[in-house]
């Protein structure tokens, strides 16, 4: 009679084991573009809480992305991508851009990001 196996296999487990090891090392690639991102709408969030007021200049605005961009040692992307656009109900702060890491030999991980905030 044939027992039963249980359990998993030698190979079976690392399968597991390399696909697990491939979602953390993408984990570890990715993680400075998100600490980045995270950077850049720290930094739009300021810049729309510190120019409260009816009517902000959109040059005034620069200046301050300007100063929150060295404040956060930001690089990329740079604070004149910022699309300023006057409302009726104010003023709206809008980014959109997209950066990639490489991951392994000719393969690249890409990432969106957008962040919209509005001056009230």
């Amino acid at each position: 009679m044939r027992r039963r196996q249980q359990g998993m296999t030698f190979i079976g487990l690392l399968f597991v084991l390399a696909m697990a090891g491939a979602i953390l090392y993408a984990g570890i690639r990715l993680a400075p573009l998100y600490l980045n991102y995270m950077k850049v709408a720290r930094s739009l969030d300021a810049v729309a809480s510190e120019s409260k007021s009816d009517n902000p200049d959109p040059a005034a605005l620069r200046t301050a992305l300007s100063r929150q961009w060295e404040i956060q040692s930001l690089d990329s992307p740079d604070y004149k991508d910022v699309e300023i656009v006057k409302e009726d109900n104010g003023v709206t702060l809008h980014l959109a851009y997209d950066d990639s890491v490489p991951y392994i030999a000719n393969v690249s991980l890409a990432v969106h990001f957008e962040k919209t905030t509005k001056v009230p």
